[in-house]
């Protein structure tokens, strides 16, 4: 089983809605990189046991990212903030040659991440 650091940023998400048992695994599989055998044995159940709570528990996550979009919405608030600030940077270090231009397309960022919510 390949460790996905993708699944690691779900659980931030959605992890808590996860029942105890599937969080508490894949919480120690993928953020705190415990083989199944190590975490087997922190539970108390099979090895095989906890390959089942991990990929039910990643199927869940991907599940609710697929309905829900939580990530995805954050990725692009955080993009769109991102090139803001580069923008504003920009207009206080050079003393932008076209400040409405500038103006404009912050304004369209700003916009794009207003619609994500």
């Amino acid at each position: 089983m390949e460790k996905d650091i993708r699944i690691s940023l779900l659980f931030d998400f959605y992890g808590p809605v996860l029942s105890d048992k599937i969080r508490k695994a894949v919480d120690l599989y993928h953020n705190d990189d415990l083989s199944l055998s190590e975490i087997s044995l922190e539970m108390g159940i099979t090895r095989q046991g906890v390959r089942d709570l991990v990929k039910r528990g990643e199927q869940r996550l991907l599940e609710y990212e697929s309905q829900l979009k939580l990530f995805e919405r954050f990725n692009n608030v955080k993009s769109g903030i991102e090139e803001i600030k580069t923008i504003s940077e920009r207009i206080i270090t050079e003393s932008s040659q076209s400040p409405q231009e500038d103006a404009k397309k912050i304004e369209e960022i700003a916009e794009k991440i207003v619609e994500e919510f």
